[in-house]
């Protein structure tokens, strides 16, 4: 069997190349942003405390006395709470809708939490279909790359065998659809001080899926040509139809950029192996600056295939590592965790609201419960009053979310050099969209579930003595 002789990486590793492959940098986090959140955090909660305290300030003995138990009513409120208890709709319901009308400034608030939950949920849902579908452009459409052990890292090395002879030795292995085989050189630019890689690829290069992450430009014809990431045409201020001149041990030849990648690390060119030759001719790349992307037949698994190498060659064929699943695992992860919070969020708010308002209305549910209404009826008309708010909240923080999301994916990719297709930001689906509209009454609904279940326990005797 195979064996992985490359040495391990651990997941941060892993995370921290993933996201350097694709453009963006670890940066660590200045110490004057903690020192904001540590006093600014305080700050906001003392702003929150500060309206709700300068109105409790201005509140007389009475009207204090008697604020728990009797509550202010808004005409405007009762109006409307009078049309719906004229409607067909259940007594519960009516009485449900009706009631956020009643505290129409805490309605508000409520409202609000659950539009930056409802929005939060977007933006983070639209960001991890942008990154998978951006993974998913810029993967190669091989299934395998083998490359040869590098005898500086590893013990084992592989028979001595020229390019073609490895190349031909991979298509002869069972499993084999297409062999695409390219070379790693070491270059340096003239006027840049900066080492790249040019990788030199020969064959049929056109189907190793590049031409999907193009963001401009085209894709190799022939020698004489290159394509660059995104990102250095963006940091050398460079353009599609440029000139580059390529230094080897002293050897020069001009190429001409001709189409840019999305998602390619910036010190990596791409050339057809013509090129190569035409820089210089004599050059010998050793063994392990070798790759072979393979195309297996339907049948044929990646471990299958690179097992069956190792028969045929020997040991000192290993399989590439990438990491571009972990940039994504990454992305989804924080994308999950940040919907979690600031839904846990906008939930906690709703029950506030709903704890609140069930306490004022004490006696209101006692008289109703005196004339019949049921405790399911009870929990029916709280859970009602929080839908109608989260469906509201859905409807408006829908659109902000994807507005939210189509302004800050750009400028992220902008930040960081990277230029990406308009394709990657279209994401949203009608289903998808009707689920995240669902997704403000879930909250509404979680966040009065445990408050509409304990009013509903409320006797008529715990209620009328509350006067």
């Amino acid at each position: 069997m195979w064996r992985e002789k490359a040495p391990g990486v651990g997941r941060e590793q892993c995370v921290r190349r993933a996201f350097q492959g694709s453009g963006l940098r670890i940066e660590g986090i200045s110490l004057w942003v903690e020192l904001l959140a540590l006093i600014g955090m305080p700050l906001v909660v003392l702003l929150a405390a500060l309206v709700p305290a300068l109105r409790a300030r201005r509140l007389s003995a009475t009207e204090a006395i008697s604020a728990g138990s009797a509550p202010r009513r808004n005409g405007h409120g009762l109006r409307v709470q009078r049309r719906l208890s004229g409607s067909r709709l259940p007594p519960s319901v009516s009485l449900g809708l009706g009631l956020p009308l009643a505290r129409p400034g805490r309605t508000a608030l409520t409202l609000c939490a659950i539009v930056l939950g409802v929005l939060t949920v977007t933006f983070a849902t639209g960001l991890a279909d942008t990154v998978v579908k951006a993974t998913e452009a810029s993967k190669e459409d091989v299934d395998l790359t083998m490359r040869p052990a590098n005898p500086f890292f590893e013990e084992e090395t592989t028979k001595e065998r020229s390019d073609t002879e490895m190349e031909a030795l991979l298509r002869s292995v069972a499993g084999a659809a297409e062999v695409t085989p390219d070379v790693i050189v070491p270059l340096t630019l003239a006027g840049r001080a900066d080492a790249v890689d040019g990788f030199f690829l020969r064959g049929d290069h056109t189907k190793l899926g590049y031409d999907k992450q193009l963001v401009g430009g085209r894709w190799l014809k022939g020698p004489g040509e290159t394509v660059v990431a995104s990102e250095f045409l963006n940091q050398t201020g460079m353009k599609v139809g440029d000139r580059l001149t390529l230094v080897l041990a002293g050897k020069r030849t001009e190429v001409t950029v001709v189409g840019s990648l999305m998602n390619q690390t910036v010190d990596r060119l791409l050339f057809d192996r013509a090129t190569l030759t035409r820089l210089d001719a004599d050059y010998r790349p050793q063994t392990h600056q070798f790759r072979y992307h393979v195309k297996l037949a339907p049948d044929t698994t990646p471990e299958q295939y690179a097992a069956a190498v190792d028969r045929a060659a020997g040991p000192g064929l290993y399989p590439v590592h990438r990491s571009a699943a972990s940039f994504t695992v990454a992305v989804v992860s924080l994308s999950t965790a940040l919907s979690l919070m600031l839904g846990t969020v906008a939930a906690l708010g709703v029950f506030n609201t709903v704890v609140l308002d069930t306490r004022e209305r004490r006696r209101d549910m006692g008289m109703l419960k005196s004339i019949g209404m049921t405790p399911r009826q009870v929990i029916a008309m709280v859970v009602t009053s929080m839908a109608a708010l989260g469906l509201v909240g859905g409807l408006i923080g829908v659109p902000l979310g994807m507005a939210a999301h189509r302004v800050a994916v750009p400028l992220v990719a902008e930040a960081a050099l990277v230029t990406i297709p308009r394709s990657v930001l279209d994401v949203w689906a009608t289903p998808t969209l009707a689920l995240l509209v669902l997704s403000g009454v879930t909250l509404a609904v979680l966040g009065a579930l445990l408050p509409s279940r304990r009013a509903a326990r409320l006797t008529i005797s715990e209620a009328l003595r509350s006067e």
